[in-house]
């Protein structure tokens, strides 16, 4: 039976083979753990899916390979372990020109017995337009692998930049591939950001109020999060298109609110754990929820379905005191909402008996869109709406 890379994520092609816990020959047992892979989002430990021998592993640890390539062979029970035959060496009679091969390979260097390019390293190559020749190869038999391409592309940035006082800090796996997908993000969407002040003066009345009830039934901070969470998903049910995905000139708008929350990992990267039918929770719900994942997500132990399906992202950088963020788009999303600090601030007060000052909790929210989805009118109707809910709402009812 063929051991294929899963698909660990909605918007993940590939995976890195972090470590084999069998070797060739070994008997396995099924559901017993075979191989860990590793994406930019999540580590996940895959089981046998059947009892047999590990007959052979075709991808080694260390390398990245896309999503469908088959990474081993488990022979089960009663079936015949097949040695395959190793690919011969080009001689004259099989030697094909090399002007053709490059030419009919895109420009980049043909798959050969030497070589043997992944998907993933042969795209870089291409995307970049290197030299397959000028790259150390490190994989097995020399193998020139994705990460190498990658320590090569870092190389060739920062030549030049080091004086004698600088030190270079390689990224590691996930700032990598963050990064990767965070260019892809801006070069997919046209992106467009609008804020907007917010008092959160009605939120404050409730959440002061339960705060340290909620501390000592609960052991963490109530924090605006649910609230803007609550507030949200009430906004996106009056306006669905910024709760959808873009399927090539289609608008996929979701019926379901998956709400994506990022989680920083201690300064070493971030993950968005999803959390399924938000707008079905209330505040006391969301609040629980959010804890659990960002727990999980700081422990290491969230698993792919942890990740899987949102349909809207919230950032929250304000506990680091920002005024505010133009997040950029989680993909396949259209829009995803920044929350920032919210501090006390002179607000002007309206009223019939004139105007006065008064200090308020104040925050902005920012909100970045995708400008193939909806337009400007559309997102600022979107937000002008999300801040009167969060202005008005009788929040002990939402709670």
């Amino acid at each position: 039976m063929d051991i294929l890379m899963p698909q660990l994520g909605e918007t993940v092609d590939e995976g890195t083979i972090a470590a084999w816990h069998k070797k060739v020959g070994e008997a396995v047992e099924k559901g017993e753990m075979l191989l860990d892979v590793e994406t930019d989002k999540v580590a996940t430990e895959i089981p046998a899916p059947i009892s047999g021998v590990l007959s052979s592993i075709h991808v080694p640890e260390g390398d990245t390979v896309d999503v469908g390539t088959v990474l081993a062979v488990i022979t089960g029970e009663g079936e015949t372990v097949e040695e395959s035959a190793p690919e011969p060496a080009p001689g004259p009679e099989t030697a094909v020109p090399e002007s053709a091969a490059v030419a009919a390979s895109g420009g980049l260097p043909p798959k050969s017995a030497g070589d043997r390019l992944s998907p993933a390293v042969r795209r870089l190559l291409k995307e970049h337009d290197l030299d397959i020749s000028t790259i150390q190869g490190t994989g097995r038999d020399g193998r020139v692998t994705r990460q190498d391409v990658l320590d090569h592309i870092e190389s060739d940035a920062s030549a030049g930049a080091e004086d004698g006082n600088s030190e270079r800090i390689p990224f590691d796996r996930i700032r990598k591939v963050t990064a990767e997908h965070m260019v892809r993000s801006k070069a997919t969407s046209p992106h467009v950001l609008q804020t907007m002040e917010v008092d959160f003066s009605a939120v404050d009345s409730v959440r002061l109020s339960k705060r340290a009830a909620w501390r000592e039934e609960n052991g963490y901070s109530l924090s605006y999060l649910p609230f803007v969470a609550r507030a949200l998903c009430k906004a996106i049910a009056e306006y669905p298109h910024v709760n959808a995905s873009i399927d090539g000139d289609a608008l996929i708008v979701h019926g379901d609110i998956n709400l994506a929350i990022a989680v920083d990992l201690d300064h070493e990267g971030l993950v968005a754990p999803v959390t399924r039918n938000a707008d079905k929770m209330s505040v006391s719900e969301l609040a629980r929820q959010f804890n659990q994942l960002g727990s999980q997500a700081k422990s290491n132990s969230l698993v792919a379905d942890d990740l899987r399906g949102g349909t809207y992202t919230l950032s929250n950088p304000g506990p680091f005191g920002t005024l505010f963020t133009a997040a950029i788009i989680n993909q396949p999303q259209v829009a995803i909402l920044s929350m920032d600090a919210i501090k006390k601030r002179p607000v002007v007060v309206e009223s019939d008996s004139g105007d006065s000052i008064e200090i308020r909790p104040v925050g902005v929210l920012a909100h970045s869109f995708d400008h193939r989805a909806i337009d400007g009118a559309y997102s600022a109707a979107f937000l002008n709406r999300l801040k009167a809910i969060i202005e008005e709402s009788g929040w002990n009812q939402e709670f």
